[in-house]
């Protein structure tokens, strides 16, 4: 059996299309409202007889009534195109949102194989100073710390814990593992002294 032509998915050119057709039907009924100001300012509503009951002769009737009809005309088709550029519109948006949906679905779904790989983080980098000790050693904000010398999530109870670690391991290079990008990276860092506040930053 033949398919209808209208249940082939709209495409953002279909759309495009539509608009254009809206532009030059705005065109044309601007046009013809030009036309009718042309004559004597003769509206939509105008008489078109004189006081007396006679066609004026002012003014071109044919020309009149053609621009008239041709207006009418036009905002029908005009309104009609408004209704499909909404319906395309909204077939576009509902497309768009299940796609979207698909991905994000898709996306989690690859989220928790990987995360079902990588270990358990317990804790965050919130901030690092730039020039600091962390900043060279290569650390990132948003970097989750799987492990830091001998801390991981088994014997992390709170950033104490660290602290400790990190004021006895002075000068001395410390293995810290983190989780970036849904990736495990290494990252050798050496608590020392320098110009800010800790022996990190």
């Amino acid at each position: 059996m033949a398919q209808p032509c209208g249940s082939r998915p709209v495409t953002i050119s279909d759309v495009q299309q539509l608009v254009k057709k809206k532009d030059e039907i705005e065109a044309q009924i601007k046009a013809c409202y030009e036309l009718l100001e042309s004559q004597k300012g003769v509206g939509m509503n105008e008489p078109l007889v004189d006081a007396e009951g006679f066609p004026r002769d002012d003014i071109d009737l044919y020309q009149v009534r053609t621009a008239r009809h041709n207006i009418i005309c036009l905002q029908n088709d005009h309104k009609a195109l408004m209704k499909q550029v909404e319906e395309a519109l909204h077939q576009l948006h509902a497309r768009e949102k299940e796609k979207h949906a698909k991905d994000e679905a898709e996306a989690l779904a690859e989220a928790m194989s990987q995360n079902q790989s990588l270990p358990q983080a317990f804790a965050k980098v919130n901030t690092v100073t730039p020039g600091s000790p962390a900043s060279v050693s290569g650390l990132q904000v948003d970097d989750e710390i799987v492990e830091f010398g001998s801390v991981n999530v088994n014997n992390f109870q709170n950033l104490q814990n660290i602290a400790t670690v990190v004021q006895h391991s002075e000068g001395r290079p410390l293995s810290v593992t983190v989780i970036r990008g849904g990736k495990k990276v290494h990252v050798g860092l050496t608590p020392k002294r320098w110009a800010g506040k800790g022996l990190l930053g």
